[in-house]
């Protein structure tokens, strides 16, 4: 079979572009930015101005999704997979449960395959990490905790999560997935507070009690019940100062009965402790793969995807969840 044929719509996120280049799986096949216009290095494929006029491209297998607005995406899912396409879509994929549901049923029902950008642990030394919680190597997993912080970036985050998600579900559902992802345990029940402190865009506005709902949201706390009883909290903000040596500040900790393992400082740090200091997280041996790289595989040659689908949408449903019962302070 030929490689897989992917059209590119959208830059308003994490798009593929890069990752496709000299790709034994998959290439480009057509692109339409309509938040960006026409951009340099894509002369040698087909431009479209809507994503409606791409989706003519008989020759495209599947569409990844960046779309201007994430409003939109389940819109924009639908007519692809009606179209005849897979899709590949970033994260937040959908804004609702309800979409969620609609996309998947629409996906079932055209014979087509629906994913999200799903990777943030398919990467060292988080696929480690995930190898030995799941072994047993910490026992039976009683708590975690993750952290996820971005740079503030004044004037170019949007203050209407319309565009992105918003913060719980635009930079929560990393950490949200270094929760499930890593341990295998789903989430049950979740709860969340947020806070607009610190966006000086608004003026003030929302201090002054004028509003309580519009604007950038800069903090989020977290808080869950897992399926075995187990506790978890997770903390997200765009406070990750520009002084700090990268731009996420990640960090995982999950404590068991037998020990405690954790990655600290965006990836930089890990150590596993039991009842004695065992070192960093041995990667040495990994087998972690790119989630594109498995994907484009798995639409080519058939081969089996490293988690179920309920697994690797979870986490979105919980994201999903924590905002519709958020509390604002």
């Amino acid at each position: 079979m030929q490689k897989i044929r992917v059209g590119l719509y959208g830059m308003n996120g994490h798009q593929i572009h890069n990752r496709l280049k000299n790709h034994p799986d998959g290439e480009i096949g057509a692109v339409c930015f309509p938040d960006k216009g026409e951009m340099p290095g894509f002369e040698n494929v087909p431009h479209y101005d809507t994503l409606g006029a791409m989706l003519t491209d008989d020759t495209l297998d599947m569409i990844c999704l960046c779309s201007p607005r994430r409003a939109c995406q389940e819109r924009d899912a639908i007519l692809c997979l009606e179209a005849g396409r897979h899709v590949y879509a970033e994260k937040p994929a959908v804004l609702s449960e309800a979409a969620l549901d609609r996309v998947l049923d629409t996906a079932k029902r055209c014979g087509k395959e629906f994913h999200e950008i799903a990777d943030t642990v398919f990467f060292e030394p988080w696929w480690s990490m995930r190898k030995l919680v799941r072994s047993g190597k910490v026992g039976e997993v009683v708590q975690v905790y993750a952290q996820k912080s971005y740079p503030m970036r004044p004037g170019q985050r949007p203050q209407d999560e319309e565009t992105d998600g918003g913060i719980i579900r635009w930079v929560g559902i990393h950490a949200m997935r270094f929760v499930e992802h890593i341990t295998g345990l789903q989430v049950t029940d979740i709860d969340a507070i947020e806070t607009h402190l610190g966006n000086a865009e608004l003026n003030g506005s929302v201090l002054n009690g004028t509003t309580d709902d519009a604007g950038l949201f800069t903090a989020a706390v977290l808080t869950m019940q897992l399926e075995t009883g187990a506790v978890a909290s997770i903390c997200m903000n765009y406070l990750n100062p520009t002084g700090f040596p990268g731009w996420g500040n990640e960090h995982v900790r999950v404590f068991g009965t037998k020990g405690m393992v954790e990655i600290t400082d965006g990836g930089r740090h890990s150590h596993v402790y039991t009842d004695h200091d065992e070192g960093e997280i041995d990667t040495a041996d990994s087998a972690c793969q790119d989630f594109l790289d498995l994907l484009l595989r798995h639409l080519r040659y058939g081969d089996d995807m490293p988690m179920t689908l309920e697994e690797e949408l979870h986490p979105l449903r919980m994201v999903i969840r924590a905002k519709d019962k958020a509390l604002t302070v």
